[in-house]
């Protein structure tokens, strides 16, 4: 349950950052047209967070204690590009451009999918 939880909260943060950040996209015309390859692009971002996101931080983790977790920001972009990479290699319909639209989008995502998951996670 808690799985579907993440994917949920994912997926409607994924869909904030689209709407707000003109540098993340998500092809389809309408909202019903968008549904399907947001639930696969929160798919891909649970696996990215799940595999690749723990090992990047703790091979980054003197960077990061230097920083005092500021570069945990930068991690977390790199994650949203990542992402972003691997959805437009499956033809998705993804599209994460530039750094700093990925900076805004994770921002962006962590609130609102904390948020989502605090609304949603009802043990």
């Amino acid at each position: 349950m808690k799985f579907i939880v993440w994917v949920i909260s994912n997926a409607a943060a994924l869909a904030v950052a689209v709407w707000l950040l003109d540098g993340i996209t998500l092809e389809g015309d309408t909202w019903q047209d968008q549904l399907l390859p947001l639930a696969l692009v929160a798919l891909i971002m649970c696996v990215v967070s799940s595999f690749v996101a723990p090992v990047v931080k703790f091979l980054s983790l003197p960077v990061i204690i230097v920083t005092i977790g500021l570069f945990l920001l930068v991690v977390n972009a790199l994650m949203l590009m990542l992402t972003g990479w691997i959805a437009g290699e499956l033809e998705i319909g993804f599209e994460v451009d530039g750094f700093w639209n990925a900076l805004f989008g994770s921002i962006i995502i962590s609130i609102v999918g904390s948020l989502v998951r605090a609304v949603l996670d009802d043990d």
